[in-house]
């Protein structure tokens, strides 16, 4: 990973256009391509970013970041304080806990209990970002990516988004579409998924468990 410390002003072209004014920012290069401009502060969003696959091209002065849709991310080096790079070697992955876990092994027995007609195509299917918890075909065929946490935040949605950007470049399964799962879901990430076109389904880990009846649950 590269990271570097810099005073820059940032500059986006592509759906919308966005402007960063000069100020000093950590900008993160990872070894999948993707780039990631940071403020001090925030939490752990960025300000702007690139996900793979794109292009770097690279002047003392002047970054550009160009992706396959020709969207450009122009980063201007006013003063550089810092320029690092660690090698991270390989990560092992997210252990999740055992209640999120088991709910995945689940809802892989039978998929059906999302939707009827769902079947299992393959669990933690593998993306450049990272394995989606699900890959499903619906009763029509389609492609439908499945992530699952106990507790449905903004933070989930914005990973299936990731996860959908990727699987729709493939042929085979474009178009993708997301079904957002977990025992309770944030109103916020509700919101967010919705304007992102993803669907929300609330399960009840008890009921799948059968330690209690479908017909005794509140909701």
């Amino acid at each position: 990973m590269r990271i570097l410390v810099a005073r820059c002003t940032v500059d986006y072209e592509g759906r919308l256009a966005a402007h960063l004014a000069e100020a000093v920012r950590l900008i993160m290069v990872k070894a999948d391509g993707s780039i990631a401009i940071h403020a001090d502060g925030g939490a752990y969003k960025p300000l702007n970013w690139m996900n793979p696959p794109n292009n770097l091209t690279e002047t003392p002065e002047r970054w550009t970041v160009t992706n396959t849709r020709g969207e450009q991310l122009v980063i201007e080096l006013l003063e550089v304080l810092s320029d690092v790079t660690h090698d991270l070697g390989s990560d092992p992955g997210l252990r999740k806990d055992g209640v999120e876990a088991h709910l995945q092994e689940l809802l892989a027995a039978d998929p059906s209990v999302l939707e009827d007609g769902f079947r299992l195509v393959r669990r933690e299917y593998p993306t450049a970002v990272g394995p989606v918890d699900m890959l499903c075909r619906d009763a029509a065929g389609a492609a439908v990516a499945v992530e699952i946490k106990r507790r449905g935040e903004t933070q989930g949605v914005e990973q299936l988004s990731r996860y959908l950007e990727f699987l729709n470049n493939d042929p085979a399964l474009q178009p993708v579409q997301g079904l957002f799962v977990a025992e309770e879901i944030k109103p916020q990430a509700r919101v967010l998924a919705d304007a992102r076109g993803i669907r929300c389904k609330v399960v009840d880990y008890a009921v799948l468990r059968g330690d209690r009846p479908e017909d005794l649950r509140l909701f």
